[in-house]
């Protein structure tokens, strides 16, 4: 007993550590006051001062765009990357493209971002492309290291996976593509709808990075926040940061609702599979 206890309070003491910050940011959206220290009434009136700065807004439709794109191909290349660690065995260089897969995720940022603007300097020198620092090279930039992300999570749930439904299929004659979007696509897609939903988050989030291979005109919302806190944070932030909230928790409450309905298919599947057998 004082064991649950301790754990219970453990597991309340961390969640509102984390969560007693975001929903004092949303309340603080609605203070008409500009001071974060002071309510003085409730007001929607950043909400409209926010709706009227086209700077934080492009800002935030550009990091919303630059992380739905990277996040798409992300989830494309780290799909295949996992299946091949999953499923072609001890292959030559193994080793090397695990590691270089894994390498993002322990790299620090600053060396990664350093890494990326000299490759694409480099490039620009030698091939012409890409011209200059922009979207392009920050899309590219983080499809680098949420690609690795998205391999851990689909590799997981292909280990987890199994693969006598895979070989049944091919024994009766499907082909390897048609045995992957029919048996195994279906069977990841809990996997694949997590991995992008974190790639989304981190290509939203990152900062140092980005601060590397952006240029004039591609300023990311991450960055205008990170520039404005030396001024003073102005409270349409506040109410921009709840509306990016309010958005991510509908999505997370969706994939949850998804991947729920996925796993009962999935394990009544596999009862009517051995009712079957």
């Amino acid at each position: 007993m004082p064991k649950s206890w301790f754990l219970r309070f453990g597991l309340i003491t961390g969640l509102l550590f984390l969560y007693i910050p975001i929903i004092l940011l949303i309340v603080l959206s609605f203070n008409d006051n500009r001071s974060v220290s002071v309510w003085s009434e409730f007001s929607f009136r950043w909400y409209g001062e926010l709706m009227r700065d086209d700077q934080l807004l492009s800002a935030a439709w550009l990091s919303v765009r630059v992380a739905f794109i990277s996040a798409s191909f992300a989830v494309v290349l780290g799909t295949l990357a996992g299946m091949m660690l999953a499923r072609f065995g001890a292959f030559k260089g193994r080793a090397l493209f695990s590691g270089m897969v894994s390498a993002p995720l322990v790299m620090p940022e600053v060396i990664m971002g350093l890494s990326l603007l000299l490759l694409f300097v480099s490039m620009e020198q030698v091939l012409g492309w890409p011209e200059g620092r922009g979207m392009l090279t920050i899309i590219l930039a983080h499809i680098t290291f949420t690609m690795s992300f998205v391999t851990v999570v689909v590799q997981s749930r292909l280990v987890s996976m199994d693969a006598s439904l895979e070989e049944a299929a091919m024994d009766l004659g499907a082909r390897p593509a048609k045995v992957f979007f029919v048996i195994t696509l279906p069977l990841i897609a809990p996997a694949i709808v997590s991995g992008w939903l974190l790639a989304f988050t981190l290509s939203l989030d990152d900062l140092v990075i980005t601060s590397f291979v952006s240029g004039p005109g591609s300023t990311t919302l991450p960055q205008i926040v990170f520039s404005s806190v030396r001024l003073g944070l102005s409270p349409k932030v506040n109410a921009l940061a709840t509306i990016v909230v309010t958005i991510v928790a509908i999505g997370i409450i969706c994939a949850g609702i998804y991947n729920a309905r996925q796993e009962k298919a999935r394990q009544r599947d596999e009862q009517m599979a051995q009712q079957g057998g």
